[in-house]
């Protein structure tokens, strides 16, 4: 079983070209569903998987309590993970054919106010590492990255005289993103006075490094957001998307075009940049409800 799965994990990695935290969810979801048909069900291949035991198993996560959305992805996985066996001749059936994946309920993203970013962003100090987080949270901001998007950014896709970083996204598709001037300052004073001395004996392309000269990790920089976020008194539960949230939405609330911010955020679908329009619409409520004298 762990064979079938390694091979759609390559497949979808060379000849589909999906981001790496995208494969890691294939890979968590199959391990998973794998590991209960061989002790619960007890059977040994795909090739005796039933549309009934996929379905054992999704109640099984539901009596786990797994969210709406978690199982809506591992039946998207599983589904996507048969179609393979099928079309690869590795199995004679395909029994998630019939299988629906729910909607799972949208929630709205949480987001920052001006103030808050603001805030957030005014970081004191001239030491080596204030630098490099004041251009860090600044280039998140400016730019609507991904996390995983900034910390592998590097010196070649900056182009610092031109206003611009070249940001390789998901399925690694390229898009070219405006810094706007705060971020373009901040990001050349980490790159002119910081960076060099932060690296040590280390020698890579990345943009943003550690205290040790190494690449920033995903968990590294949540650190720093925390700490930020504890200094400027921000009491909303920040999550790593949260700077890309604010970036979309205050966009949006100061009248760019929706493909404009399709185009920055990289979305696929369009329909994904349209829950902003949604956040903009709640806060326009928010504030009317607030200041209108007979709301």
């Amino acid at each position: 079983m762990q064979k079938d799965v390694s091979e759609f994990l390559h497949y979808i990695q060379i000849e589909r070209g999906l981001a790496e935290n995208t494969i890691q969810s294939y890979r968590r979801d199959l391990l998973n569903y794998a590991k209960f048909l061989q002790n619960v069900i007890d059977i040994q291949t795909f090739k005796d998987v039933t549309r009934h035991m996929i379905v054992d198993y999704l109640f099984f996560l539901k009596e786990q309590g797994r969210a709406e959305a978690t199982i809506a992805r591992t039946i998207a996985s599983i589904r996507a993970f048969h179609q393979f066996l099928l079309r690869e001749k590795l199995s004679e059936q395909d029994p998630s054919v019939h299988l629906d994946i729910p909607k799972a309920s949208k929630r709205l993203p949480k987001v920052l106010s001006l103030e808050e970013v603001e805030a957030l962003l005014t970081i004191s100090g001239q030491d080596h590492l204030s630098i490099r987080n004041r251009a860090m949270m600044e280039t998140l901001y400016a730019t609507g990255m991904r996390v995983s998007e900034l910390i592998n950014l590097k010196l070649t896709d900056t182009h610092l005289s031109m206003g611009f970083v070249r940001c390789i996204g998901k399925g690694n598709k390229e898009r070219i993103i405006p810094l706007g001037q705060q971020a373009t300052k901040a990001l050349q004073l980490y790159l002119e006075q910081a960076r060099s001395t932060m690296l040590k004996k280390n020698r890579h392309e990345y943009v943003f490094v550690n205290h040790y000269g190494r690449p920033l990790t995903r968990q590294g920089f949540w650190k720093i957001v925390k700490k930020l976020a504890e200094a400027a008194k921000i009491e909303k539960e920040l999550t790593p998307h949260t700077l890309r949230h604010s970036f979309a939405t205050h966009l949006l609330e100061n009248g760019a075009d929706l493909r404009a911010v399709q185009e920055m955020l990289g979305h696929v679908d369009i329909s994904t940049t349209q829950i902003y329009t949604h956040v903009t619409k709640t806060r326009m409520k928010d504030v009317y409800a607030q200041y209108h004298p007979r709301a």
